[in-house]
């Protein structure tokens, strides 16, 4: 999970409270009481967005959002000279940037999150502990009118599994706890100034919580509590959703009592208001009494209530199947968030994996060919093959069929002068046409060519390949180097085969001058073609690509390797690596 997607579920997290507490507000009177509370059920689902592998979730044709992580901060660029691989056949030229390093920063506010997670975590357990021992030092109830009330209550309810009922002078207002085993605790003595309709009141409340498993789902909320310790509003929607749910609960008693004893059990609850001095930051037990604000509310509850009606039942349920299809709405734009713009969705139904690490040595990677007779993919680290990444010079084959096409150059005039401005290559500092452009991967030739096939038509084109994010919000001159513009091994697999077949309608001619201009050697064995790409951030080369195909008597392969390092991630090396592959697998040595 990175930084940028934290924060997008931040704000759809904030933007699912926010739409909960509308409608609860512009709603309240359209929606029963337990329907107000059943309505938080639905923030824990949106809060549990983020920990969701939503890129599991295949949710296909829909790209709505473009990463743009990674962009340059600055402009500079900074010549770098690659290792020549052994045999001298790829010229391996990249072209450092400049880029400020935000993993130390999602780092820093990943272990802050982390801290204080641990922090109230430790919070729970103190309060977990400090109830334990209330519960340990509580005693069982002696008292024989309190005994048979709450018998009474049980039957009155069906409640089979009675929980165990206490007493103890340590706590000032009754409350419910309990993960595994249930226990109503209740003030000592708590008989002696109460009635018994009173103490009716108090165990029938208690009940209702225990038999509508409050107790259970407040560990959940508290949970939760703790993994968004830093977000407001997520705690401002919890006090209120025990609001709801006391409300809720006062609801249930109200149906068990008669009209008449609404005004009783009103005052019931008063009766505890100054005599609770207790208060915890995370709730772990259900305590009768709540904030003054919190009874103030109640008692208009209880004061206002009359039954239920159908039409109200229905108003509850139509509101909150809308807040939920909201919510489901939302899932598949997270889907797609993290889906689309930095993973390929491929249907791996004619791939096969296979262990090569064995290649890759200490860089992390992964390589894909494909067989075109047989009509199938083997693939090294499926996770990594569907991992989007920079193409650096690798894209440079697509910049010169864009601007063949266009007219930007010729396969009799592509000669482009020298820019005049020094680079580290001296094989730059020339004048250069396609072929040497693409020899010696001439970036500032490839810049050129885009500045003059122009943002527009770029965009046109790589919606026509769809070419992996088609992100081009980076600069003109940079998107595909460690930019905006990202793809996968796949879909570079994929991309080649199109243009191989011509999928796109090119102008035939052009087709063959690019093949022509990335093809490296002809054996007995087959001719391949290639084209390396290197992607070096604050000088340390960081992706590395190789990517072509090799024509045979019997097959040509389609071929894609990519390898990532924090700092030797040559395109070389992954043109060494494809090598050793191909030539494994006899295609070709």
């Amino acid at each position: 999970m990175t930084l940028p997607h934290i924060v997008l579920f931040l704000v759809l997290s904030t933007v699912t409270i926010t739409v909960i507490l509308l409608l609860r507000k512009f709603f309240y009177k359209q929606l029963s009481a337990k329907w107000r509370y059943h309505l938080w059920f639905l923030l824990i689902f949106a809060l549990t967005f983020p920990f969701i592998p939503v890129h599991l979730v295949e949710i296909p044709s829909l790209s709505l959002i473009h990463e743009s992580e990674g962009k340059p901060s600055s402009s500079t660029q900074d010549s770098w000279r690659l290792v020549d691989q052994s045999e001298n056949w790829v010229n391996d030229f990249g072209t450092s940037v400049s880029r400020f390093d935000h993993s130390f920063v999602q780092s820093f506010f990943i272990i802050i999150w982390v801290i204080g997670m641990v922090l109230f975590f430790l919070l729970a357990l103190y309060h977990y502990a400090k109830l334990q021992r209330l519960i340990s030092a509580a005693t069982e109830i002696k008292n024989v009118k309190v005994k048979k009330l709450y018998s009474d209550c049980i039957r009155k309810l069906g409640v089979k599994k009675r929980p165990k009922i206490l007493e103890t002078s340590s706590v000032r207002s009754p409350m419910t706890f309990g993960l595994f085993n249930t226990y109503i605790l209740l003030p000592k003595d708590m008989a002696s100034y109460l009635s018994d309709d009173e103490i009716n009141y108090v165990l029938l409340h208690e009940l209702h919580h225990y038999k509508s498993k409050h107790i259970k789902v407040n560990f959940l909320f508290v949970l939760y509590q703790i993994v968004y310790w830093f977000h407001p509003l997520v705690w401002k929607a919890f006090k209120i959703m025990r609001l709801d749910r006391e409300m809720a609960c006062d609801t249930e008693v109200l149906h068990s009592i008669d009209r008449c004893d609404f005004e009783k059990y009103g005052k019931t609850i008063i009766r505890f208001v100054e005599r609770n001095k207790e208060s915890a930051i995370l709730n772990l037990a259900t305590p009768l009494l709540g904030s003054e604000k919190h009874i103030k509310r109640r008692m208009i509850h209880i004061a206002s209530f009359t039954e239920e009606s159908k039409l109200l039942k229905l108003k509850s349920m139509f509101i909150f199947i809308v807040i939920t299809l909201f919510l489901i709405a939302q899932f598949p734009l997270l889907s797609v968030t993290a889906s689309s713009s930095e993973r390929y969705l491929f249907d791996d139904q004619r791939a096969i994996y296979e262990d090569l690490s064995r290649y890759f040595g200490e860089n992390e990677g992964s390589f894909v060919v494909y067989s075109a007779s047989n009509d199938e993919y083997q693939i090294y680290n499926r996770e990594k093959s569907v991992m989007r990444v920079s193409p650096n010079s690798s894209y440079k084959m697509f910049t010169a069929l864009m601007a063949l096409e266009e007219g930007v150059i010729t396969g009799d005039d592509s000669l482009l002068e020298w820019d005049g401005l020094q680079y580290d290559y001296e094989e730059w500092h020339a004048n250069h046409d396609l072929r040497t452009a693409m020899s010696y991967s001439v970036t500032w030739y490839f810049q050129e060519l885009d500045r003059q096939i122009q943002r527009d038509r770029i965009q046109y084109y790589l919606e026509m390949f769809d070419y992996g994010n088609k992100d081009l919000s980076g600069r003109l001159d940079e998107y595909w180097l460690e930019s905006s513009l990202k793809i996968s091994p796949i879909e570079q697999v994929e991309l080649l085969q199109s243009f191989y077949m011509n999928e796109y309608h090119f102008k035939e001619k052009n087709v063959q001058l690019v093949k022509e201009a990335i093809k490296l050697e002809e054996t007995q064995e087959g001719t391949l073609f290639g084209k390396t790409g290197t992607g070096i951030v604050n000088d340390r080369a960081v992706n590395g690509w190789f990517i072509g195909f090799v024509e045979t008597e019997t097959d040509t392969y389609f071929f894609a390797t990519n390898i990532q390092h924090q700092d030797h991630a040559y395109g070389s090396k992954a043109a060494e690596i494809t090598q050793a592959i191909l030539s494994s697998k006899g295609i070709y040595k």
